[in-house]
């Protein structure tokens, strides 16, 4: 059997990731109703456009990521504050279609301008790291694994204790009803959309580095991970979300490290996204039968 102890740090890192997409895609869908698909495409844009800033144009690290997040936060926010009223009384279908259509736009631009060239980001907290034993860490890694689930924590905390929080739960009740008790609609949405899309501009730089930046990959890889696991999680429960996102990371990885499997590493989201929709439509039959 081959030592696979290394790749469960990966693992964690990678889910992290995963996670914290996961946390944003569920706080935007429990506010706005919209499931997100463009997220990924994104977080694509910021973690490139980093890229461009540091080698192309000789901008610091620091300034160059900071720009990155705010531009996918810029891009998520004037998507939802132009497109999310007008889709705001459709079908859900036709909301994360609408979403897709935006992922497929930046996938087209981001192949145009930056073609297929091979590209590495470095993040300065890959070069601190920590060894004992079999552990070795490094920031980036422990930052995936631990910043995500601080995420999770506060998320929780906001919607519950806090004004704008409770104005976003009112507002995923029932939209018209929250308008009638005065919440500003628009206003707290745009929070929802500018929030999550931060959270995908750090998540699109962290899984740059930790795996890759190819194009399509960032693009269709996080958003089926994130996808599933806010599925398991019921697009409700942001605890169960971060846990399956985690166990989809660390699956993922561990098949990377066995030889025979390795090749198959990539579909695991996608497999995992595929058994949480077989099984939950196979429940509901169950329980429409039992009706």
């Amino acid at each position: 059997m081959p030592d696979l102890k290394p790749f469960l740090i990966i693992g964690l890192a990678l889910g992290g990731v995963y996670a914290m997409s996961g946390v944003g895609l569920v706080l935007l869908y429990r506010t706005t109703g919209v499931l997100n698909l463009f997220y990924g495409a994104v977080g694509a844009v910021g973690s490139l456009v980093a890229w461009e800033l540091i080698n192309q144009h000789g901008w610091n690290q620091y300034l160059a990521f900071s720009a990155a997040i705010v531009l996918a936060g810029a891009i998520t926010f004037l998507y939802g504050w132009f497109f999310g009223p007008p889709l705001a009384d459709r079908d859900p279908l036709v909301k994360a279609a609408a979403s897709l259509g935006l992922a497929l736009v930046l996938l087209g631009l981001m192949q145009w301008y930056w073609t297929a060239e091979v590209r590495t980001l470095a993040l300065p907290t890959s070069g601190w790291q920590y060894v004992s034993g079999w552990v070795r860490i490094n920031l980036t890694q422990a930052i995936g694994v631990v910043f995500p689930i601080g995420i999770a924590i506060a998320t929780v905390t906001f919607l519950d204790r806090t004004k704008v929080g409770t104005a976003m739960r009112a507002l995923a009740d029932h939209r018209d009803n929250a308008a009638l008790l005065g919440i500003p609609v628009r206003k707290v949405e745009a929070f929802a959309w500018a929030g999550s899309g931060l959270l995908f501009g750090i998540s699109g730089l962290l899984l740059a580095n930790l795996v890759s930046m190819e194009i399509a990959a960032l693009t269709f890889t996080l958003p089926v991970a994130a996808l599933a696991a806010a599925l398991i999680g019921r697009v409700e429960s942001l605890a169960a979300t971060v846990g399956a996102a985690f166990v989809i990371g660390v699956v993922q990885s561990l098949l990377g490290g066995i030889g025979a499997l390795a090749q198959y590493r990539t579909s695991t989201p996608f497999l995992a996204a595929i058994v949480v929709l077989v099984y939950f439509g196979w429940r509901r039959q169950t329980e429409g039968r039992v009706a």
